[in-house]
């Protein structure tokens, strides 16, 4: 299906929560068991996209955390992969920068293992100054710095 057949939202309450939940707990990469309550609370804390097919079955998902003035992290963008490969991933990103509430930002961050060429396409690049960003993990992500 052409990706202008599937309809992008930021009403949370088509989001199917279930879904969302099943997809980033066990096919993300980057956060393989997350439970039911971290992924509501994250939702709710978050500008939320949904993708919907023409059936109105929820086929995507992206987050962005801001404080709408100055900076935005853009999260836990995915595409099932059935309805991957149409360009449907590049429409979800574009309307996510175009959305009103996230216009005038000075810098929006995100990180990702393997989409890079994605994200370039909208202005995202790699860190120029990386002294000047810090992090801190905790839990499973601090777990795995320490043993990685």
């Amino acid at each position: 299906m052409p990706a202008l057949e599937y309809e992008i939202s930021t009403d949370k309450t088509r989001l199917d929560l279930d879904r969302i939940h099943r997809f980033l707990s066990t096919e993300a990469y980057w956060s393989p068991g997350v439970p039911r309550e971290v992924v509501d609370r994250s939702i709710e804390n978050s500008i939320c996209f949904g993708v919907y097919s023409a059936d109105g079955e929820q086929v995507g998902f992206a987050r962005v955390v801001t404080d709408r003035a100055t900076f935005a992290w853009l999260a836990d963008v995915y595409i099932e992969a059935e309805h991957r490969g149409d360009g449907l991933g590049k429409r979800l990103v574009a309307t996510v920068l175009e959305h009103p509430e996230l216009q005038g930002l000075r810098r929006w961050m995100l990180g990702t293992a393997d989409a890079h060429e994605l994200y370039r396409r909208f202005g995202f690049d790699g860190l120029k100054d990386v002294q000047r960003f810090m992090a801190r993990e905790s839990g499973a992500a601090a777990s795995r710095c320490v043993e990685g």
